[in-house]
């Protein structure tokens, strides 16, 4: 795209307000419509949450920490946009044009980006010295031109053919995306859960797939000199294999099934430690009181409510995993990785013991980064040092629990937080959360 020496037009609520309004009233076949063009604009803070702007033109748009949750923007053109820290929860993307946009620190949850166009773009502008230059916005340091999809929702989305050379995907959800031939050489892909994901023929050269979820994942024809896989979790065993196990893993939470509900009589409790659990799909429901899994890889397991009371879950691999409604009163997750969880209406309260004994429960030292708690019972809980990054925790009942030293990065607590917990000190970005 080349031209005239491109101006930028700041525009407040009220005309947005307005120009939404006829846009809509056109595409409802209504009298006095007229497609929005945001081309050009500043947007900065503006609310045009719930807005159907459908093929609407953003094209160079300024849309810094614009709220446009909810919207549908399918076919709207976002080429070589700034759309860092926009909030994009939920809304419908189908075929936009985001080619060259700036996606840093935009929160893209529950998004719908099918056939969506990211390739790299630039937009020429006139130039009295250079004849011609590209358009570049205002940067900050450690910002990068590339998108950055960090903690993004991109499931099942179609990138294939895509251009992302070093591009940011840390914790993105990438389940079932389509990235056929697309060039990711140098990218990170730190976290991210890619289970499903079609890689064929892409340039994965020096990618940093480290601790990903890489589970049934296609990389058939692609280049992967250098690409770092430590820690990625994929369709082999991780630890003991449940198959050598001495009795089978479903006999096994049978026979635990029946001592917890016969007070001991009958049956007797599991052990399983360091032990891959994935084939058994759900324990939903199932009473499990003491269940001891140390280490053991739970991921994606269907837990919701569960009966783990006074459960031993240390360093377990968590995540995906869906504990609402679940009752871990008394539990120790001591350096457990929860990231993904879904933890809404979970008890995590003390479990009283004889003698009138409390045993707190422990979440020490968890990754529990873009975990759901609301609702979640933490009373007197220990969550010292733990990363609730991205979380949310408004509605939890903290009364009580300890989060000395935890991160809280663009977390979500309750107005009472710091009023109801024992102890925050060094908490981190607390108070922003």
């Amino acid at each position: 795209m080349a031209g005239r020496k491109i101006e930028f037009t700041r525009l407040d609520q009220m005309t947005v307000d307005a120009m939404c309004e006829r846009h809509e009233r056109l595409w409802s076949g209504r009298s006095g419509g007229a497609r929005a063009s945001f081309a050009y604009t500043i947007l900065e803070n503006l609310d045009l949450s719930g807005r159907d702007l459908s093929d609407a033109d953003f094209s160079g748009a300024i849309c810094r920490d614009t709220n446009f949750s909810g919207c549908t923007l399918n076919s709207a053109i976002f080429f070589a946009s700034d759309l860092r820290q926009a909030n994009l929860e939920g809304t419908s993307l189908r075929r936009a044009d985001l080619r060259g946009s700036i996606m840093r620190g935009a929160n893209l949850t529950g998004a719908d980006l099918t056939e969506a166009d990211m390739r790299e773009g630039a937009i020429a502008e006139v130039d009295k010295e250079r004849g011609l230059a590209v358009l570049k916005h205002k940067t900050q340091e450690n910002d990068s031109g590339m998108a950055n999809f960090t903690g993004a929702n991109l499931s099942r989305s179609k990138m294939a053919g895509i251009t992302a050379k070093t591009a940011d995907f840390t914790d993105a959800m990438l389940l079932g995306a389509r990235m056929i031939r697309a060039n990711l050489r140098g990218s990170t892909f730190q976290g991210a859960n890619l289970e499903g994901a079609d890689l064929s023929g892409a340039d994965l050269t020096d990618a940093d797939f480290q601790d990903s979820v890489m589970i049934g994942v296609k990389t058939t024809m692609a280049k992967t000199s250098g690409m770092k896989t430590d820690g990625a979790l994929t369709s082999e065993p991780v630890g003991i294999d449940p198959e050598n196990l001495d009795e089978p893993v479903a006999q096994q939470i049978a026979d635990h099934v029946r001592w917890c509900e016969t007070d001991g009589r009958e049956g007797k409790p599991s052990l399983f430690d360091k032990t891959d659990l994935r084939g058994l799909n759900s324990l939903a429901g199932k009473t499990l009181t003491a269940f001891h899994a140390r280490g053991a890889t739970l991921y994606g397991l269907d837990l919701e409510g569960a009966q783990l009371q006074g459960a031993r879950l240390e360093r377990a691999d968590l995540r995906m995993v869906c504990l609402r409604g679940a009752d871990l009163r008394g539990a120790d997750l001591t350096g457990a990785n929860l990231n993904n969880a879904d933890l809404r209406d979970c008890r995590l309260g003390p479990l009283l013991l004889d003698g009138n004994r409390l045993l707190p429960a422990s979440l020490a030292g968890v990754k529990a980064r873009y975990v759901d708690l609301r609702g979640s019972d933490m009373r007197q809980s220990k969550a010292t040092g733990a990363d609730f990054s991205y979380s949310r925790l408004d509605g939890a009942n903290v009364s009580k629990a300890r989060f000395s030293g935890s991160c809280f990065t663009g977390s979500t607590v309750s107005d009472d937080f710091l009023s109801s917990v024992e102890d925050a000190e060094g908490a981190v970005d607390l108070d922003a959360a």
